[in-house]
């Protein structure tokens, strides 16, 4: 009997142990849905803020290259500094003329030598024609005595007869040949003549050449600009493998055609950068923008938004589609140490908001391509649509929603879901138990 009664302590122990143990459960799960972070939506007025990122670009810039002239590298003798504000038309690079030099010595003393020839060609056709031309009176002449030979045959005999016969007929055949030659003569003469002058006009326009690649040996800057001096690629010997390089600088040799400088206008810097659909719709030409450039962490700049433009590009990311819009920054006033390519942080002030409905922007939540929140209501969540209407400093404004509504800052679906998983692995047995 006392042994039955022992049996039943022990059973109602150990079902008070496993009730309890039920309990301490169920009171962890409500502790869990207590823990849900919340905000309450509040109404104030606000100004509409754009945070984004981008670089600093220029609307003019010219390239400064070393002149496209065959016959080897060229060697630079004068370059502006980097950094340095130039004017049009001022000199920006030099490089030695010397070959150029020589080759326009060479080139005139051919010219010259062309002229010479063809003053010799030309006198000595002259004294050819003249002498050809006496030639061909004296034949012409003989042909005419000949020809009053013939005319006295009826008085002389056969055989004399015959004989100024044939010294007609040779004094004809030699006439014949020397009008010949003289055609030949003139054509002769006249190729001579031609080869001269071709050589001499050849001479000219590699004279001309060389004058004007003298002159392309001095770059001067096409606009008012700062100059950017560039890697020396040369340096390289073709070769490059992403190493650091020195710039171009006075001495280098520089292959023809390469580029050697930029000439930048930096009064018309501008910042390129891109915002996501729900900030392009709250920005227009016009707006105030606070600027801060990396290479210039101490300095504050200003611009005006310049352009918004129309979409670009499209992100996706885990699924989440978003275009991209292009926006283009000026600045107010130049600053000689900023260069194209800086990355800049803006803040671009919009609209002030009279009486806004704003949440912490964690509070708002995709749901099918919908805007939602989890407002607190009969002990729990409730989904609710809303329409958001910007998104800044950490702030999304809403439509939608009333003030001194309560949201959820995580989402409860996903944490209550978390919760009961855990709850239902219950505890894990260790090593060795039945």
């Amino acid at each position: 009997m006392k042994h039955s009664i022992k049996q039943t302590g022990v059973f109602l122990a150990l079902l008070s142990f496993a009730g309890g143990s039920i309990a301490c459960r169920q009171a962890s799960a409500l502790a869990g849905e207590m823990d849900i972070p919340t905000a309450t939506v509040k109404e104030a007025d606000l100004q509409l803020k754009v945070l984004t990122t981008g670089a600093l670009r220029t609307e003019t810039s010219r390239v400064i290259a070393a002149p496209a002239i065959g016959g080897g590298t060229l060697q630079i003798i004068k370059l502006a500094r980097f950094g340095v504000q130039v004017h049009k038309g001022e000199v920006v690079l030099d490089f030695d003329p010397s070959e150029q030099e020589y080759n326009l010595a060479q080139n005139r003393s051919d010219f010259q030598q062309a002229e010479q020839e063809i003053v010799k060609a030309k006198a000595d056709a002259a004294v050819q024609t003249a002498e050809d031309q006496t030639a061909l009176l004296k034949a012409k002449y003989t042909v005419r005595r000949a020809e009053l030979e013939v005319s006295k045959n009826e008085l002389l005999s056969k055989i004399d007869a015959q004989k100024n016969v044939l010294a007609l007929d040779e004094a004809k055949r030699a006439l014949a040949q020397l009008e010949q030659d003289i055609r030949t003569h003139g054509a002769s003469n006249k190729a001579a003549l031609d080869i001269s002058e071709e050589k001499r006009n050849k001479a000219r326009l590699a004279m001309n050449q060389a004058e004007d690649n003298i002159k392309k040996m001095t770059v001067t800057a096409p606009i008012d600009g700062l100059v950017v001096i560039h890697p020396n690629l040369d340096s390289t010997g073709g070769w490059y493998f992403g190493q650091a390089l020195p710039d171009y600088h006075v001495g280098d040799q520089v292959s023809p055609g390469n580029s050697i400088a930029d000439v930048i206008d930096i009064s018309h810097l501008e910042l390129s950068a891109q915002v996501g659909e729900t900030d392009h719709s709250n920005l227009k030409p016009g707006q105030p923008a606070d600027i801060q450039v990396y290479a210039l962490p101490n300095d504050k700049f200003t611009g005006k938004v310049e352009t918004v433009g129309a979409a670009t590009s499209q992100d996706s990311w885990m699924g989440n589609s978003q275009h991209k819009f292009d926006v283009t920054i000026l600045l107010d006033k130049p600053d000689p140490r900023l260069r194209p390519g800086f990355a800049a942080r803006m803040v671009i002030r919009g609209d002030h908001l009279s009486h806004a409905v704003s949440v912490p922007s964690e509070a708002v939540f995709d749901r099918e391509g919908k805007k939602i929140v989890y407002c607190k209501r009969n002990g729990g969540f409730e989904e609710q649509k809303v329409k958001l209407r910007a998104l800044t400093e950490g702030q999304a404004i809403l439509e939608g929603i009333q003030p001194g509504a309560v949201v959820a800052l995580v989402n409860p679906e996903a944490r209550s879901s978390q919760k009961a998983k855990e709850n239902s692995s219950g505890p894990q047995l260790g090593p060795g138990a039945k």
